[in-house]
């Protein structure tokens, strides 16, 4: 089990402005990944190192995103000002995870700007929604170089800080967490009223950077 990636949803300046955005904070550009056809999404994505990245994402008026989890899921966000949306873990196997969740995981794709595609399935979006503390799952189906992770960024993440308790997501993932899961320290807090990603922190070339 891998934390994979973080993802951000923009709010009302819009999917390249927010990319700028936090791109200016964390000293790199972002790179455009490209539309989502089965969520109605798009997204700008940061490789960074030890194989994780982080997206911005943005929903577009198009009908998957009424019918898409995922597409839900971004609009909400959006629509209370943006902001950190959740966190992706990466599993060998989403069987049990399908298994315990009496549903089947969905395919998910889209195409780089370069004409790759990119594919994988995904569970867990509707806990995301229904309880933002955790994370969803997903199974890569693509070769490990067209990965977003394959470029290997110089920014490493450090601390995520979640709203919420972690005897909650420690039965959502089924495993014991501790200080620190998968090279990534967690911080629980239980003092907000609503669950979810509060904050992630990265170790830059300049220096630490929380957002």
């Amino acid at each position: 089990m891998h934390v994979d990636h973080l993802t951000f949803a923009v709010g009302s300046a819009g999917l390249k402005s927010e990319s700028d955005r936090l791109g200016t904070l964390l000293g790199e550009r972002f790179r455009d990944g490209g539309f989502h056809p089965r969520f109605g999404t798009r997204n700008h994505i940061l490789p960074l190192a030890d194989e994780r990245y982080l997206e911005v994402v943005e929903v577009l008026e198009h009908p998957a995103a009424e019918k898409a989890p995922f597409g839900q899921a971004v609009r909400a966000r959006s629509e209370m000002g943006g902001g950190w949306l959740g966190w992706v873990v990466s599993v060998d196997d989403l069987a049990p995870y399908e298994t315990r969740l009496e549903r089947e995981a969905v395919r998910g794709s889209r195409h780089f700007p370069d004409g790759r595609l990119l594919e994988w399935e995904q569970i867990g979006v509707k806990g995301l929604i229904s309880d933002p503390q955790l994370p969803y799952f997903i199974k890569w189906e693509s070769d490990p170089t067209v990965l977003p992770s394959a470029l290997h960024g110089d920014i490493h993440l450090d601390r995520i800080e979640i709203a919420g308790t972690r005897s909650r997501v420690e039965d959502w993932l089924g495993v014991d967490l501790g200080e620190v899961f998968d090279g990534v320290k967690l911080k629980f807090s239980s003092e907000y009223g609503q669950p979810g990603l509060l904050s992630a922190t990265f170790s830059t070339p300049r220096g630490k950077v929380k957002i």
